[in-house]
């Protein structure tokens, strides 16, 4: 049945696993079975809300990782995220959800990303397994209901792209938009409800910790699809549902807060956030972005509009821009706004395609870019709102830029030294466009009263 929204649905064959992404899998998946942690089988709650393994609602614990906690659905209160003291000493807490079934073969935005991520954390001993209590990872955590999808995206096609996935599962992978493309396959409902719901259950984590604490960790939904090109009324640009406006709603609905600030700094413009809350004073959208880049939205002039006027702020960056740019966004645009905007929660749409490595864009970012900003963004927060962050996990398609760069943000979070210098070629690099980023950053800084 074709979805509520114009769009082109095309048949392939199944997708299959090819070289080092078999590996990757196999490893990863062998690992995921003996932790119990992702499965198909999943019903319905009676509160509708979808569960994975909460066979009679009670809270299980993995023997294997002692600072891994389940937040399977049961009907205690408040049963979404771990306990105060689980969280009394943790520094960096994570959800991984890889969606294995959801892949096309040759496609960037494959299922050997989240796999590439895992490895190179534990790999480097960032895991909760080498750190103890200072991390920990969410499991068995509830998915988004369908309320949680709609809070952002029209319930038609919401239920359409439902629909849609028997014909995937006949005729084996569907087109569901043509702009990327966006493919499907019969699991991407089932793991984009999977998706948001891991970044539903880390804000719900950082902020049960807030209470208690004036520095609780910091989040990070290492997820895909990818959410931040999904618009209100369908998918886009490899993304399904858009899993930091579906979380940022869900901030201000259920933990009442009110303002919340999202950064996006994949280097493609995060058009279906900035769309999501075009209007809406109380949630600032900021994207920094490649300039001419897909989908060619998030003009400098793009600021909202009737209430929500001023509460978009978008900075298309000359390609060639890299370290020196950002840090100086950081400081003249990204900080100032967000002091004057006084956020209750800090969302990240964390791309890493903008990398001098990655193949889909032209920036000139590299790991110890990404450490900065991972850095700069947990002190922003811990400054202006309590500490509560989350990252999201969006573009980046080099496996060993997006991993390392990964890794290095964690570092960032736990305030060790980057390792960068061990990873970054400085002989790549070349001269950044100077002028032309300081003129971006001068109009940006004027349009908004900077």
């Amino acid at each position: 049945m074709p979805l509520s929204y114009p769009m082109e649905l095309r048949t392939f064959s199944p997708p299959s696993f090819a070289g080092t992404a078999i590996f990757l899998l196999r490893n990863h998946v062998l690992k995921w079975k003996n932790h119990n942690r992702f499965t198909l089988n999943t019903k319905p709650s009676g509160h509708g809300r979808f569960c994975k393994h909460s066979k009679s609602g009670k809270k299980c614990f993995s023997k294997n990782i002692k600072t891994s906690v389940s937040c399977s659905y049961s009907t205690a209160k408040n049963d979404t995220f771990p306990s105060i003291k689980q969280l009394t000493d943790v520094r960096v807490i994570y959800a991984v959800a890889p969606a294995l079934g959801h892949n096309k073969e040759s496609h960037p935005e494959s299922s050997a990303r989240v796999p590439a991520i895992v490895t190179a954390l534990e790999k480097m001993e960032l895991t909760s397994k080498f750190r103890g209590s200072d991390i920990l990872e969410l499991q068995n955590f509830k998915l988004a209901s369908v309320d949680d999808i709609a809070s952002v995206h029209a319930k038609a096609y919401v239920s359409g792209l439902e629909k849609a996935m028997d014909r995937a599962s006949d005729q084996g992978l569907i087109v569901i938009d043509g702009s990327g493309p966006t493919y499907a396959t019969s699991t991407t409902f089932h793991e984009s409800l999977v998706a948001a719901g891991a970044g539903l259950a880390l804000v719900d984590s950082v902020v049960a910790a807030s209470k208690n604490r004036l520095d609780p960790p910091m989040g990070f939904a290492l997820i895909r699809p990818p959410g931040h090109h999904a618009i209100p009324k369908g998918p886009m640009g490899f993304c399904v549902f858009s899993n930091v406006a579906i979380a940022a709603r869900h901030a201000q609905r259920l933990h009442g807060l009110k303002r919340v600030f999202i950064i996006d700094f994949d280097v493609h413009h995060g058009n279906g956030t900035n769309d999501a809350f075009l209007d809406d004073p109380d949630i600032f959208f900021l994207s920094t972005h490649q300039d001419g880049s897909y989908p060619g939205t998030g003009k400098i002039d793009e600021i909202g509009h009737g209430a929500g006027e001023g509460a978009t702020l978008n900075l298309p960056l000359p390609g060639g821009s890299g370290d020196t740019a950002m840090r100086t966004v950081f400081d003249e645009v990204i900080v100032p706004c967000a002091q004057r905007f006084k956020p209750d929660i800090i969302l990240v749409s964390a791309g890493y395609d903008g990398h001098v490595l990655d193949p889909l864009a032209s920036l000139q970012f590299t790991t110890g870019t990404y450490y900065m900003l991972a850095s700069n963004i947990k002190q922003l927060a811990e400054d202006l709102c309590g500490g509560r962050c989350v990252f999201f996990l969006e573009g980046g398609y080099n496996l060993n830029s997006l991993s390392y760069s990964v890794a290095d943000s964690f570092r960032a979070f736990l305030g060790e030294p980057s390792l960068a210098p061990k990873f970054d070629d400085p002989a790549i690099l070349y001269e950044e466009p100077s002028t032309r980023v300081k003129q971006a950053i001068q109009r940006v800084k004027y349009i908004h009263s900077l």
